[in-house]
């Protein structure tokens, strides 16, 4: 069973590879340090098989890729119903389900999707 069917590349997904957040709280005058400071969420997301689970995405990423996953989040989608008229008369069809999820990495490491390009 082929676990991961394809990246997904959209503009979101890699907003999301190298987004950069604040963390820490801001020191005060009690004697709390200053823990304040960015770092980098490396998250990206694939297409995976519908009957997948999270550690079967998370081993699979890993010995792909060569990376520490941390977490791993998954969603399901139902296929639309789509509808057209032609001719002939209306066609109905509907889109395939599909499973998408969104892995995080350990801080600093990311993937190069084009790497074999």
């Amino acid at each position: 069973m082929e676990i991961i069917e394809k990246p997904l590349t959209t503009e979101k997904f890699t907003a999301l590879a190298s987004k950069t957040v604040r963390t820490g709280k801001k020191g005060n005058k009690n004697g709390r340090p200053d823990t304040r400071g960015n770092r980098t969420i490396s998250q990206f997301a694939f297409i995976v098989n519908p009957n997948a689970n999270k550690i079967q995405i998370k081993n699979a990423v890993e010995s792909l890729y060569n990376v520490t996953v941390v977490a791993v989040n998954t969603m399901k989608y139902s296929g639309k119903v789509k509808t057209r008229n032609t001719k002939s008369g209306v066609l109905t069809g509907k889109e395939k389900t599909y499973k998408k999820a969104v892995v995080t990495l350990k801080d600093g490491e990311t993937i190069n999707f084009y790497s074999n390009v």
